[in-house]
């Protein structure tokens, strides 16, 4: 049994319950932690499923937000479910651990619980303050793995892989129009893709330079593996490699 119970009351710790359930899912695995309005399919019968939920756990986490003493009235209700479950928590001889919500939340005093919840005045308690989230889960979450050491073996990294330092890796979603990456590429590239340019457009190595046809009638450029474009294209493109010397009016 690897489960944990997350017991909480609806309106005081539930959204700090779906915290909690968050964080152990994502570190064990959604199916280890057990919180009610989660694990419960619609059309369960949820008396049998929660209190099954208890006995197959390996400890039960108690949410206490500011106003849980407040229910006293529920609290003494032998139907109360957030009652029940710890109940048959102590009954199954799991541990229990108190977590106090927020900065405000004082440890419960066995003056504010009815009798048979006096117990839990005298457990350890841990505080997961919502202005330190991640700290404050990530230490639940040891603490939990430490109590329950078949959780190590589930435990899921969440690291990703660092890239390697000479690529570049790239995600575009719903892309309209012209999308445009530049430095360095590692792994094949399909192809070039210019558009929408007004001028001479250089895509190689090695120095272009651009003189109007207005001016001298020609063009000069220099350098390897370069690609010039002018005008509209109807199959009239060209390309120039090594250093040759040729003129583009040589072509024509």
């Amino acid at each position: 049994m690897v489960d944990v119970f997350i017991n909480y009351r609806t309106g005081d710790g539930d959204k700090t319950a779906a915290l909690i359930d968050t964080a152990l899912s994502a570190r064990f695995g959604s199916e280890r932690a057990f919180r009610a309005s989660k694990s419960i399919r619609p059309g369960d019968p949820f008396p049998e499923d929660l209190l099954s939920g208890v006995r197959r756990s390996a400890l039960l986490l108690a949410v206490i937000g500011p106003d849980w003493t407040n229910f006293r009235a529920k609290l003494r209700d032998p139907g109360d479910w957030v009652r029940k479950e710890i109940l048959e928590a102590f009954a199954c001889a799991l541990p229990v651990i108190p977590v106090l919500e927020g900065r405000k939340t004082e440890r419960l005093s066995k003056d504010e619980l009815p009798e048979e919840l006096a117990r839990l005045a005298e457990l350890q308690s841990v505080r997961l303050d919502t202005q330190n989230c991640e700290t404050d889960l990530k230490r639940l979450g040891d603490l939990v793995a430490d109590m329950v050491p078949e959780l190590h073996a589930l435990e899921r990294d969440g690291e990703q892989p660092a890239p390697a330092p000479d690529t570049v890796n790239n995600t575009a979603h719903g892309t309209n129009g012209t999308l445009v990456q530049g430095r360095d590429f590692s792994g094949d590239v399909g192809g070039t893709v210019i558009k929408g340019t007004h001028g001479p457009v250089h895509s190689g190595n090695g120095d272009i330079y651009h003189h109007s046809r207005h001016e001298t009638g020609r063009r000069q450029f220099s350098g390897d593996g370069m690609t010039y474009y002018e005008g509209d294209h109807h199959g009239d493109n060209r390309h120039q490699f090594g250093g040759s010397g040729r003129r583009e009016d040589d072509d024509r």
